[in-house]
């Protein structure tokens, strides 16, 4: 059976402004009977609010009236308000598949070859990898750095266009407005890929 979703404060309003037994309220609220004759005596919930099952749409003075009138009745209740309330999302992790985990490498090359504003703990969301990673394919470090094929990672299928582009457009906000407003990367001035290029055999093509 459905339980209201603040049994004691539902129990205190009952025992407060109901003649219902105490065996009929645990059994609504799901709580002992020791626990209401608690609440009675002001042992239990002291200085808990009473919540208004009535007013909450969760039980009807008509049902109310059925149970005084009948201490064997159990109350049923009208409407479930906990069943309404949905419980908070957690955030987790980005899953990648593991037959496209091999492919993460690549992605993060053309991540820094592309979009080299875009900022390592972004890349880690982005693609569901880690900072170590990152450097490791930055540095050539990794362990297959001589396999290393710099490829979009929305082509590989490792995050949408979308998420792309509010990444990308996320980090020029974040350096100015003049990086904002800069040009589409490989049309101005990147000194730093230039500088340093990343498998300069993949490129040089």
């Amino acid at each position: 059976m459905d339980r209201p979703l603040m049994p004691k404060a539902t129990a205190v309003w009952l025992v407060e402004y109901t003649s219902l037994t105490f065996e009929q309220i645990a059994a609504f609220c799901g709580l002992h009977q020791l626990e209401i004759r608690g609440i009675a005596d002001g042992e239990v919930a002291a200085g808990v609010r009473g919540l208004d099952p009535v007013g909450a749409g969760m039980l009807t003075r008509a049902e109310i009236a059925k149970g005084e009138a009948d201490p064997k009745y159990r109350l049923q209740i009208a409407k479930s308000v906990a069943s309404d309330v949905k419980p908070l999302k957690r955030r987790e992790p980005r899953y990648t598949p593991l037959s496209k985990r091999q492919d993460r490498p690549d992605a993060i090359a053309w991540l820094l070859r592309h979009h080299p504003e875009v900022p390592e703990a972004q890349v880690c969301k982005l693609l569901g990898t880690t900072k170590a990673t990152v450097q490791a394919v930055r540095d050539r470090t990794h362990w297959k750095s001589q396999e290393i094929r710099p490829r979009d990672p929305v082509l590989l299928g490792l995050c949408s266009q979308l998420e792309l582009d509010d990444a990308v457009l996320r980090a020029k906000i974040d350096q100015g407005p003049a990086q904002a407003t800069a040009a589409p990367p490989g049309t101005g001035p990147q000194p730093d890929v230039e500088m340093r290029p990343l498998y300069e055999d993949e490129f040089g093509a």
